[in-house]
């Protein structure tokens, strides 16, 4: 049910309006140092990224403009020769809207400009702000739309420079807040993470982050496994490490898709068996290795990270 609005509020959404259309220039006589206006910029952008059966009526509804003031503004675009017309040849009636040549080519450097407007502002950010403006922006987006967007599907993709401190920043923030585990566990995570780099060989060994709209959601190491005492390379094994979730993605399989994927590479390379070293206590991430067919092989007391742990150990054949 819809709440009144408190004036309050009312001023706080006004000058939020007022702060961000200042930030980004749309008071400016030509956006981006352009000779176009923001709707005329608008147009261009959707004439650049329609399909070829756009109408003046269909761009009037899609962004809610009233079909005068779009048919002037279209007319001085088409004055310019940026935007030309072309009769459907199925209704007479019809016209289809594109960009001209001329029309592509005033649009690319303020895409380009924009692009690095957006790239600027950014980086003026650490990445855990990046995170949460593009999490505020999301959650603005979906709160005023009539039809909130699906979610993007998660991708795995390969490391990238900055991974590797999320990835070990993560692991000490969660297991913290979770498990209450010191930061001991988080120095771990950095030797670990700095063993992957000194000794990675791509051949052998690979790692992924999860991520959806730019937010990193998981991760998970495939490296070959070692003797514990020797650090020597155990023949024919790989050792699953690092697997993580975000609270945010848990419940959609990601942890499952994470550990398959390290199995499929595994099975590339030839490896026999894959094996893992877990916590007791880790009960969600113990069931992702039992559903995946991972076995209990050997357990062992430790006190580690401020708290008394039973070390597990898990393989899964693969010959």
């Amino acid at each position: 049910m819809a709440a009144a609005p408190d004036p309050a509020r009312i001023e706080a959404v006004r000058r939020f309006n007022r702060f961000y259309t200042r930030r980004i220039g749309v008071l400016d006589d030509g956006l981006l140092d352009s000779p176009f206006s923001l709707a005329e910029a608008r147009l261009l952008w959707e004439l650049a990224h329609a399909d070829a059966r756009l109408t003046a009526s269909r761009l009037a509804r899609e962004l809610d403009l009233d079909p005068g003031y779009l048919s002037r503004l279209l007319r001085r675009l088409k004055d310019q020769g940026l935007v030309r017309t072309s009769r459907s040849k199925e209704d007479a009636r019809v016209l289809w809207l594109s960009l001209s040549p001329a029309g592509q080519r005033a649009f690319a450097p303020l895409d380009a400009r924009s692009r690095e407007q957006v790239g600027t502002l950014l980086g003026t950010l650490d990445e855990p702000r990046q995170q949460a403006l593009l999490d505020a922006m999301t959650l603005i987006e979906d709160a005023l739309s009539d039809t909130p967007r699906p979610p993007a599907p998660i991708a795995l993709r390969a490391l990238q420079p900055g991974d590797l401190g999320w990835v070990i920043g993560r692991h000490g923030a969660l297991y913290a807040q979770e498990y209450g585990w010191s930061e001991a566990f988080e120095a771990l995570v950095a030797r670990i993470a700095a063993d992957f780099v000194d000794r990675f060989d791509p051949a052998h060994e690979a790692a992924w982050i999860a991520e959806r709209d730019g937010r990193r959601l998981g991760c998970v190491f495939l490296v070959q496994a070692r003797d514990e005492a020797r650090q020597q390379v155990i023949p024919a094994a790989a050792q699953l490490r690092m697997l993580l979730v975000e609270p945010a993605a848990r419940g959609q399989g990601l942890g499952r898709r994470l550990v398959d994927e390290c199995e499929r590479f595994a099975r590339a390379q030839r490896y026999r068996r894959i094996l893992l070293w877990t916590n007791r206590n880790l009960d969600a991430a113990r069931a992702i290795y039992e559903k995946a067919g991972y076995r209990l092989i050997a357990s062992e007391p430790h006190h580690s990270f401020g708290h008394d742990l039973v070390g597990e150990t898990w393989e899964k054949l693969l010959a």
